[in-house]
C-alpha cells in the first residue's frame, strides 16, 4: 500500500468567489494513515463541511479512527477507538485572524492533517486501558493477570479470606 504525502490537503481556492454561504462537504476515508510527526491510524473516517463565511472558511469536522495503543495496567497492545469533532474558522487575512491563527494560505490548500491530529491527540486517554475489568501484572512476578492466577495472587486471596 502506497501512503499518500498529504492525504488530508484539501484545495480550497474557489471558495474565495462564492457567495457567503456556500459549502461543501469532504468525505474522508483510508484503511492507513500517518499523521505527521507520531500519529499511526487504522480504519480512519471523516466527513469535513466546509461553509464561506464572511471571514473565511468555518471547518466542522467529524473524525474517527484506530490507534494502536498499550494498556497501562497489563502492557497488552490493542486498538483504541479515537472519535473527534470541532469547528475551526480558516481566515481569509490577516484581519480576521482567529484564535487559532489558521488562514487560508494563497495557493487555496490547506492541510487538515495537523488539526486533526491535535483533535484525536486530545482524545487520547493519559493512561489508556484495554478493558475496565483489566486485572494488570502481578506486582511481584509481572505474571498478566488477564489470563491465569500466579501463586502471589493465589497466596494474597486465602491471606484475605
Amino acid at each position: 500500500m502506497t501512503i499518500q504525502r498529504f492525504p488530508l490537503r484539501i484545495n480550497v481556492g474557489f471558495f474565495h468567489n462564492l457567495p457567503v454561504g456556500s459549502y461543501r462537504d469532504i468525505h474522508f476515508e483510508s484503511p492507513e494513515i500517518h499523521l505527521p510527526p507520531d500519529l499511526d491510524l487504522k480504519q480512519f473516517a471523516g466527513l469535513v463541511h466546509i461553509s464561506r463565511t464572511p471571514q473565511g472558511l468555518l471547518f466542522e469536522g467529524k473524525f474517527k479512527a484506530i490507534a494502536p495503543s498499550e494498556c497501562v495496567r497489563c502492557l497488552e497492545p490493542f486498538d483504541l477507538q479515537l472519535e473527534t469533532e470541532f469547528d475551526e474558522v480558516y481566515a481569509y487575512n490577516s484581519g480576521s485572524f482567529t484564535e487559532s491563527g489558521l488562514y487560508v494560505p494563497e495557493d487555496g490548500n490547506i492541510d487538515l492533517s495537523p488539526v486533526v491530529r491535535e483533535y484525536l491527540l486530545v482524545e487520547s486517554p493519559i493512561k489508556p486501558i484495554c478493558r475496565p475489568d483489566c486485572q494488570g501484572l502481578c506486582i511481584e512476578c509481572g505474571e498478566n493477570l488477564n489470563f491465569s492466577t500466579c501463586e502471589h495472587q493465589a497466596r494474597i486471596t486465602l491471606d484475605n479470606s
